[in-house]
């Protein structure tokens, strides 16, 4: 069987692969330049990250199944940074207070052919609107760190959120349905 090399470190996608029965061979993250493009949007910038991940792992392991994903919060046009600090969770809580914003979540899979295949999930998440009391208390979770947008769905932002429609694994950072549908064509055993 072909294996399957996960271009990703994140925890969260080794859960969510778990959870359809998926367990990569081997973890390899692609380590690459995520800065987006001047004026590039928050979509275009997730299927980008996801291609440019898939392809360097790929090209370290030929012959493999490469699967790699990225997930953007955006608030409008605006891709919201992964909060590496307080203040910068802060400030995206801040904005997402009360309203609605989308969370792009691209996957690529890269086959034994080596041919590039992708897809990509859009979820519309709409925080209650956020006292600076539920922004602290949050904050001191810690759960915001090395997150996209400054929260992290599966923990105790769960209780800040008003409505989600779309994908609720893509929105944690790995859309099941995509990622099913593409190792599936791939011949991956499921």
């Amino acid at each position: 069987m072909t294996r399957l090399i996960l271009a990703s470190a994140s925890p969260r996608r080794v859960d969510l692969l778990a959870q359809i029965g998926v367990t990569a061979d081997a973890i390899d993250p692609a380590d690459i330049d995520e800065t987006p493009l001047k004026a590039e949007l928050p979509r275009a910038y997730a299927a980008r990250m996801a291609a440019e991940k898939a392809a360097a792992v790929a090209a370290r392991h030929p012959g493999a199944l490469v699967l790699a994903g990225d997930t953007v919060v955006a608030c409008g046009r605006r891709i919201l940074p992964k909060a590496e600090d307080e203040g910068t969770a802060r400030e995206c809580l801040a904005l997402l207070s009360g309203r609605r914003h989308h969370v792009w979540s691209a996957v690529t899979l890269v086959g034994s052919d080596g041919l590039a295949r992708n897809k990509i999930s859009n979820s519309i998440v709409t925080f209650k609107r956020l006292t600076t009391v539920e922004i602290a208390l949050y904050i001191a979770t810690g759960e915001w760190h090395g997150k996209a947008g400054g929260y992290a769905i599966q923990g105790a932002a769960a209780g800040l959120i008003r409505a989600l429609s779309g994908s609720p694994s893509g929105v944690i950072g790995l859309p099941l349905y995509e990622t099913r549908a593409l190792l599936l064509a791939a011949g991956y055993p499921l």
